[in-house]
């Protein structure tokens, strides 16, 4: 009969060669382990499928070994939306050898979901809690700290915190677009941004507006709920205009997809006729025809450093605030010259 004994710390120390006593302080994510030799050790963890015995370490510290995750879109959204499957599986990356649960819940931004939150921690289902999509005067963080829960915030808000936050710079990518739209000639870009409510949306709209100035292009912006629909809904208007845009710039790739289909649909080829970038740089993108060029994100390396954040507020550490890396744009066959015409003319108008 096959041994089913459940892996120990002893058994992670010895595939790792190490003490059991840096075993514990790795999972536990404390002091005094190098990031090599934490990796390393969660790694064989991973690989044993060591896991503690939640209940136990429970009842022994008065903790709920759970942190919640309050998403505060309509569904439809959420279900469409590339980044929040990546980033939940980074949260797991860590919770799953830290012996910590995931509890999500989706809520309507405003009254339902502040009691959402007060549920959370009134029935002290989680230790803390990570604030996605920070909004313009987010009563969020004052709401989060009065309950007394511990907090990562994803990106660092406008108002005071007193929580740690994990961030990358939202307009460093819609930048990297627009001058890469530019440098091929483009003089007439568009942007379908996301709700200006979203901290992240209005900083890449505001990103956006500052890239185009300094290029010297003309520019317009469509605002929609991030959703495919939206961003389809977007495109026919914006190529409804009396003087249609050459390139758009989407503020991520469901709706840069669903704004090639629109475009094919009416007989313009992308490239050739109108230039197109996503944001997210998901999977299908580098399968779609054109393939899209896209700013690629670490939707998942967000989430690990999220989830290592609160892990670190809930055993008292300081906030701090942790920078990733910028995004990259990818470039790929849905971005290109623009057509000739609009060129020639953009060039004889700016000479006259």
């Amino acid at each position: 009969m096959a041994d089913e004994r459940r892996p120990t710390i002893a058994d992670v120390a010895r595939s790792a060669g190490v003490s059991k006593g840096l075993v514990s302080f790795a999972l536990n994510d404390r002091a005094g382990v190098s990031p090599e030799t934490r990796e390393r050790i969660l790694a064989v963890a991973r690989d044993l499928g060591w896991t503690p015995s939640l209940r136990a370490r429970s009842l022994s510290v008065g903790r709920a070994f759970a942190g919640g995750l309050v998403i505060g879109r309509s569904p439809d959204v959420i279900a469409a939306d590339p980044f929040f499957p990546s980033f939940i599986a980074g949260i797991e990356d860590e919770f799953s050898v830290s012996g910590q649960v995931l509890v999500i819940a989706v809520a309507t931004p405003g009254r339902h979901e502040a009691e959402t939150y007060r549920g959370l921690a009134s029935d002290r289902r989680v230790d803390g809690v990570i604030l996605t999509d920070l909004r313009v005067d987010d009563d969020r963080i004052d709401l989060v700290a009065g309950l007394g829960l511990a907090a990562v915030t994803l990106g660092v808000p406008e108002s005071a915190s007193p929580f740690s936050s994990v961030s990358t710079d939202d307009g460093a990518g819609i930048r990297l677009a627009v001058e890469h739209l530019a440098q091929l000639g483009h003089r007439d870009i568009a942007h379908v941004a996301g709700p200006g409510s979203m901290l992240h949306a209005d900083r890449r709209r505001r990103a956006f507006d500052d890239a185009a100035r300094h290029a010297g292009v003309t520019s317009r912006v469509v605002e929609t709920d991030f959703s495919a629909i939206e961003g389809a809904r977007a495109t026919e208007e914006l190529l409804d205009a009396a003087i249609r845009p050459t390139a758009i710039v989407y503020s991520n790739d469901h709706m840069a997809i669903a704004g090639i289909g629109v475009a094919q649909r009416r007989g313009l080829i992308v490239p050739r006729d109108l230039s197109v970038t996503g944001f997210d740089d998901i999977e299908i993108g580098k399968h779609v025809h054109p393939t899209l060029t896209s700013v690629a994100t670490d939707a998942r390396g967000w989430g690990r450093m999220a989830a290592r954040a609160l892990l670190a507020a809930v055993g008292g550490a300081a906030p701090e605030h942790v920078s990733l890396p910028d995004p990259r744009l990818i470039v790929r066959a849905s971005t290109g010259a623009p057509p000739r015409t609009t060129a020639a003319a953009a060039a004889r108008h700016q000479g006259d």
